[in-house]
C-alpha cells in the first residue's frame, strides 16, 4: 500500500489546518488515548509506513509505545530531527515549534529516536532549507552518514516553502565518503502546489523515494466560503467525488498517487473515520483527462505558501 500515516495531528492538539468541523482536544489524556487508537486502526486497515517527529509533540513517544505491542517486520517508521515542540499543549500558545539544525540538536534527538530501531528505517532532516545551512554543515552530514552505515538507515529530508526544488537539487549532489547521502525526499505536493513535478523525473531516475506530505493542502481542498478563489477547484472536486462516490479527500490523495507514480502519500488522518475515507482513494482510478483537470487548479508556489503561512493553528 502506498498510502501511509503521518502523525503530526496525532501528537499535538493544534495543527496548521482549515478545519471543516470543530473538535475539543483540551483533555490531553483523552487526546492521547484517541491518537494511540488511530495508530492501531491504521495498522489494522493495512498501513505499514508511519511518519513521525519529535516536533510533533507526543507523536514519537506514542509511536514508540505502540510499537511495543507489535512484532511485525513489515512496519516501517520514518522520523526526523530539527524541530522542538514548544507549545506544551497550550491552545493559546503563540509559538508551537522551534527549528534548530545544529549538530547538538541532531545528537539530542537521535538519542531518543534510536529507540524506534529496528522499525526505524528512514531518518530525515525536518524541513531542510538553504537558510539554516544544514546542507553545508559537514559535521551534521557526516553524523547522518554514520547513522546510515551503522544502522542501515535511509537518510532523507523534508522540504517546505517556495524553493523546495532548489533544496532537493542541492541535496541530490551531496556525497559523504563517496556515497550519495540522501535516499528519501518528503515533499509538499498537491494539485495546488505542483512544483515537485519539475524534478520528479530526476528523483525517479536516481532511484530516490518520494514521500508526499500535505496532499490535502492543510484542509484547503474542502469547500470553505473564506476561500472563494478556489470556487472552480471546489466544483471540479465535488463533481469527481460524486462520480466516484468518495470524499474530496480520496480524490486529492488519488491525484497524488497517480501523478507521482510509486510515491508514498501521507494521510494526516486523526480518526478512524478519516482513515477509512482516505483509504477509499485506493478503490478508484482517475482518467488522464481528470488528472489534467486537477492539474489545471494549480497556483503559484509563492501564493500557495503565503496563504499557508496565514493559516491558523487549531
Amino acid at each position: 500500500m502506498n498510502l501511509a500515516l503521518g502523525t503530526a495531528a496525532l501528537g499535538r492538539p493544534q495543527y496548521i489546518n482549515v478545519r471543516t468541523e470543530e473538535c475539543d482536544n483540551s483533555n490531553l489524556k483523552a487526546f492521547r488515548k484517541q491518537s494511540f487508537q488511530v495508530l492501531e486502526d491504521a495498522y489494522q486497515l493495512g498501513i505499514r509506513y508511519f511518519d513521525t517527529a519529535p516536533g510533533y509533540g507526543l507523536a514519537e513517544k506514542l509511536v514508540l509505545e505502540w510499537l511495543q505491542s507489535k512484532k511485525d517486520a513489515t512496519i516501517e517508521i520514518a522520523t526526523k530531527w530539527g524541530y522542538t515542540y514548544t507549545a506544551n499543549f497550550d491552545a493559546k500558545a503563540t509559538v508551537h515549534e522551534v527549528k534548530e539544525h545544529s549538530i547538538g540538536k541532531l545528537k539530542e534527538q537521535w538519542n531518543f529516536s534510536k529507540q524506534l530501531l529496528p522499525y526505524l528505517k528512514v531518518y530525515q532532516i525536518h524541513s531542510a532549507t538553504l537558510e539554516t545551512g544544514v546542507l553545508e554543515n559537514t559535521e551534521v552530514l557526516e553524523f547522518l552518514h554514520k547513522l546510515k552505515v551503522n544502522h542501515q538507515l535511509k537518510i532523507g529530508l523534508s522540504t517546505t516553502g517556495t524553493n523546495q526544488v532548489e533544496v532537493i537539487k542541492k541535496a541530490l549532489a551531496i556525497k559523504v565518503n563517496g556515497d550519495f547521502l540522501f535516499d528519501v525526499y518528503q515533499v509538499t505536493y498537491n494539485f495546488l502546489d505542483q512544483s515537485l513535478l519539475k524534478i520528479t523525473n530526476e528523483l525517479q531516475v536516481k532511484n530516490k523515494q518520494i514521500v508526499i506530505k500535505e496532499a490535502l493542502a492543510n484542509g484547503r481542498i474542502f469547500k470553505n466560503e473564506k476561500y472563494n478563489h478556489y470556487k472552480n477547484t471546489y466544483t471540479i472536486l465535488e463533481n469527481l467525488a460524486k462520480k466516484y462516490n468518495v470524499g474530496v479527500d480520496a480524490i486529492s490523495l488519488q491525484f497524488c498517487l497517480q501523478s507521482i507514480p510509486n510515491a508514498i502519500v501521507l494521510s494526516g488522518a486523526s480518526s478512524k473515520v478519516q482513515l477509512q475515507q482516505n483509504l477509499l482513494s485506493q478503490k478508484i482510478s482517475l482518467s488522464n483527462s481528470e488528472i489534467q483537470k486537477l492539474k489545471s487548479c494549480k497556483v503559484s508556489p509563492e501564493f500557495y505558501w503565503k496563504e499557508r503561512k496565514n493559516l491558523s493553528w487549531n
